[in-house]
């Protein structure tokens, strides 16, 4: 898999029915290896590692009802109170980060209202603030540690 711009962590790999595996110390079991996922695994273990996010407070790949269609974020990070407040979209390293990937974890949105929305692949990470007072968002510099979203 390609080098990304995040920290390295201890992976968890295996072949197995001709095929590489990726462990998801989240869902707990090993997942198909493919660049969405190398990504994801990477991105969450560096909110965990680096902005001391709680490994206990994210979901991976839980679902949602998106105007009564089911869809499936791909990770979501809770409060204490257990209210979600930020959401990750993670594409694949050469996937480009559009409007349509913002649209996209936009709708997901709508049925979370949470306050910071992440999109990222692996290369490039974007992290806006929505200011639901006024409909704005601000784009940031970094992403926020875990502290500063609750």
């Amino acid at each position: 898999m390609e080098k990304l711009n995040l920290p390295a962590y201890p992976v968890k790999l295996k072949k197995a029915e001709g095929k590489t595996w990726i462990f998801d110390d989240w869902r707990k079991k090993f997942l198909v290896l493919t660049p969405e996922e190398w990504v994801r695994q990477h991105f969450i273990h560096f909110l965990v590692n680096q902005h001391g996010y709680p490994s206990s407070l994210i979901a991976v790949e839980s679902g949602l009802k998106v105007a009564s269609r089911l869809k499936r974020t791909d990770a979501v990070v809770f409060n204490k109170q257990g209210k979600p407040v930020l959401i990750i979209e993670c594409k694949a390293p050469e996937i480009k980060i559009t409007e349509q990937v913002f649209d996209q974890i936009v709708r997901y949105n709508m049925s979370l209202q949470v306050k910071f929305l992440v999109v990222t692949n692996g290369m490039q990470h974007y992290c806006c603030l929505l200011n639901y007072n006024d409909n704005s968002w601000t784009f940031l510099n970094d992403i926020p540690p875990y502290d500063v979203l609750t």
